[in-house]
């Protein structure tokens, strides 16, 4: 894909101004992120029981993630029909609208229509903004800048499930009602985007040829896993973000579950970030010291162990353990996607990086569904952490795999 040019901008925008768009999007992804799927199991008990309700949740974050998969293969082709400042301020926007009417939706289809149009939004937000990044990197490098974006991501993120769960305990245990805070802050981080005057191109409007695209996107990704490494780097980073969306999606259900308060979650979610705050500010210094492989192994192993314990243990230790194990996510989120960016030419990264990409959101299609068998199997949601205990070992043996 060729660089796009920018017709005009403001002088003091850098590669910095669009990783400060993090504080934004972190904010509002971990008010959305400590409700979400305490929403979802609302929804899933007016037609199941409590034990199938929570497989339930499982499942709908399977296709979920299914669709954005597939928006994430075809964003290179939605990157040909428009630039990349029309689709920003146009995802933004509708994250906004979207969580904003989610917070008042009574019916369930209603609010599954809603989630999947902001899903839209959230898979191309996580296409663009390493995307604007790496065209005004400059000589500061996409290491700095990608440390930058995950610093003020965490920040926001440390009081957004605390700040969330004050707004559910002020409307009665309403756990809907967050979303409208974080409709606010995503056209907060609208207005913030508008004020760097970027102004580009409209892109001329081609017919779409479905096969020829299926056949070019067929080919990318045959030709992405010929490239030396990215075979490794492919299944790491799917790794790294299967525990993720383990931890996010059954994390709030087993608090809970367990019978602790909605306080205690929100406490328990806002102190699982410091770790993230805290590591990020020395974490790119010692990765260029004792190499990617090292850290990323610290982070699964760890990882594994806490997630064998998570599955024996209940009340005020397991909620340390959901604590301690961020420290495991925090060695790992600086370097999880390192193995493309320097395995990977720079001269075809925006060509790849796309295909890259579904490693991010492939994981939320496999990760729930082996959960929710779990879940019917053991009949147990603390069941799944055997399944994060497998998937960090696998991992682990990958990354040091000769196979490249």
């Amino acid at each position: 894909m060729r660089r796009e040019k920018y017709l005009s901008i403001n002088k003091n925008v850098t590669g910095f101004s669009f990783a400060n768009l993090g504080l934004f999007t972190g904010f509002a992804s971990g008010i959305v992120d400590a409700v979400y799927s305490l929403c979802l199991l609302g929804i899933f008990k007016l037609f199941f029981n409590e034990e199938f309700a929570s497989a339930a949740v499982g499942v709908y974050a399977a296709l979920y993630a299914f669709f954005a998969v597939v928006v994430g293969i075809f964003a290179a082709e939605i990157l040909h029909w428009f630039t990349k400042t029309r689709l920003l301020y146009l995802t933004m926007a509708a994250l906004g609208a979207c969580y904003c009417m989610m917070s008042f939706s009574v019916k369930p289809m209603t609010f599954i229509t809603l989630d999947y149009v902001a899903n839209f939004g959230l898979t191309m937000i996580g296409v663009l903004l390493p995307l604007f990044m790496s065209d005004f990197s400059k000589d500061v490098g996409m290491e700095r800048l990608n440390a930058r974006y995950h610093l003020w991501t965490n920040s926001g993120a440390v009081i957004a499930p605390i700040f969330a769960m004050i707004v559910v305990n002020h409307f009665n245990g309403n756990y809907r009602m967050p979303l409208l805070a974080a409709g606010m802050i995503y056209f907060s981080g609208l207005l913030f985007f508008k004020h760097f005057g970027i102004v580009q191109r409209d892109k001329d409007l081609k017919p779409i040829n479905i096969h020829k695209t299926v056949r070019l996107l067929h080919m990318n990704a045959i030709s992405f896993f010929k490239k030396s490494g990215m075979l490794r780097a492919y299944i790491v980073n799917f790794g790294f973000y299967a525990l993720r969306s383990m931890r996010l999606l059954y994390v709030p259900i087993v608090v809970i579950e367990n019978g602790f308060s909605n306080d205690t979650l929100g406490v328990v979610l806002s102190v699982g970030i410091l770790p993230y705050v805290i590591i990020n500010l020395f974490i790119g210094k010692l990765i260029k010291k004792y190499g990617v492989r090292f850290w990323l192994t610290c982070g699964f192993a760890s990882f594994a162990a806490f997630s064998i314990a998570a599955t024996f243990v209940s009340g005020p230790v397991l909620l340390l353990i959901f604590v301690l194990w961020q420290i495991s996510g925090a060695l790992m989120e600086s370097a999880h996607d390192l193995l493309f960016f320097n395995g990977m030419p720079k001269r075809e990264q925006s060509r790849y990086y796309g295909f890259f990409r579904t490693s991010v959101n492939f994981p939320n299609v496999v990760a729930p569904i082996l959960g929710t068998i779990c879940i019917a199997i053991f009949g147990s949601t603390s069941a799944v952490w055997l399944i994060t205990a497998i998937m960090a070992v696998l991992s682990t043996i990958v990354l040091w795999s000769k196979h490249k």
